[in-house]
């Protein structure tokens, strides 16, 4: 079988050290992936411990370094909760943040944190059987090209699709690709230029980096809510207090406890505002750099025109989006930046 280098997907010679194309040290570079009798991919090179040392290589590309940036102050916040909620000192409650959010990232990279973003976008398995019987030879088309170019590529990746109406798809960690109905209407060619796509986030594991924004989110956001349920039952109890108490005494005690409760409040929800703000052009510009690469992982795999194509008519639908595809368009750059790049790498359109 031939081997492709891992990094650009040129063609190596046998025995190759060194990719004559890109000059990166290719060591013992993975074949091309098998297919069966069927075409579905056999296979899964990037499996078991590896997979970690694979994520965090690529997790740690330039590109990456905002969203670095807001993990490293979701762990602050978490030890700074830890902290002032268990009145720990500094040093361990610094170290139970760094823990915290470890555990976050392991639910993240297993197949809980997929499953939990597959329900929260609203995936669902193909069950119709003409959209089927269309979609699945382009997936397994598009699937073979991207792990000739790439064969660390998880052999075991799934199809899956959203009633959303706008034409849009996405890809989530490591086994996840969804299209939506909307992207039903684009001609085939289309459709395999966005599959060749989201298979170039997977390649760079920038899916990775989603899930353990959303699920490092997730346990911030369960902290709060903890926090402030805590401070409701305190303040019914000091009420139940000033009103045993009674006279102006309890009233007035009892109208501050609930300013009291009224400021924490918005202080904490202030708070919460500034670091979703935060968090959200930190991560964004991590995203639209990344989607640069995948635009040109599609057009390496002979799909660059289409894409234009996919870009113009996606694009100008996004006035039309809304939940969590109205946020993955603003996660993208324009489009006439996107096709720019594409035509400056070689794309006629």
């Amino acid at each position: 079988m031939s081997k492709f280098c891992k990094y650009c997907g040129s063609p190596l010679v046998e025995n190759a050290k060194f990719c004559i194309k890109c000059g990166k040290s290719v060591g013992n570079i993975q074949k091309t992936a098998d297919t069966g009798a069927s075409g579905k991919i056999m296979g899964s090179p990037s499996s078991g411990s590896f997979y970690l040392i694979d994520f965090f290589r690529n997790a740690a590309r330039k590109s990456n370094i905002p969203i670095f940036v807001y993990l490293v102050l979701n762990v602050i916040i978490i030890s700074f909760i830890v902290i002032g909620c268990f009145q720990l000192p500094i040093w361990l409650g610094t170290l139970a943040g760094i823990v915290l959010y470890l555990i976050s990232l392991t639910i993240a990279l297993s197949p809980i944190g997929e499953w939990m973003l597959r329900k929260q976008t609203k995936c669902r398995e193909i069950t119709d059987a003409a959209e089927k019987r269309r979609l699945e030879p382009l997936f397994q088309e598009v699937y073979q090209n991207a792990r000739r170019k790439d064969p660390s590529i998880p052999g075991d990746i799934k199809l899956y699709v959203s009633d959303e109406k706008s034409p849009n798809a996405f890809a989530t960690g490591r086994k996840t690709v969804c299209v939506t109905r909307g992207l039903l209407m684009l001609p085939d060619n289309e459709i395999k230029a966005t599959l060749g796509h989201e298979f170039g986030h997977l390649s760079h594991h920038d899916t990775d980096m989603i899930l353990v924004v959303s699920v490092g989110n997730m346990i911030i956001s369960a902290l709060v809510f903890m926090i402030r349920i805590m401070v409701y039952i305190s303040e019914i109890i000091a009420h139940i207090v000033c009103a045993f108490t009674g006279g102006e005494g309890g009233f007035l005690g009892s109208l501050m406890i609930s300013l009291s409760r009224i400021l924490f409040d918005v202080m904490v929800m202030g708070a919460m505002w500034i670091w979703t703000k935060l968090g959200v052009l930190l991560v964004m510009k991590s995203s639209r750099d990344n989607e640069f690469e995948a635009d040109r992982f599609s057009a390496e795999l002979g799909y660059g025109a289409y894409l234009c194509s996919m870009l113009d008519i996606i694009c100008g639908n996004q006035g039309h989006m809304k939940g969590l595809f109205a946020n993955l368009a603003s996660s993208h750059p324009d489009k006439a930046s996107r096709i720019a790049k594409l035509r400056s790498i070689g794309v006629k359109y």
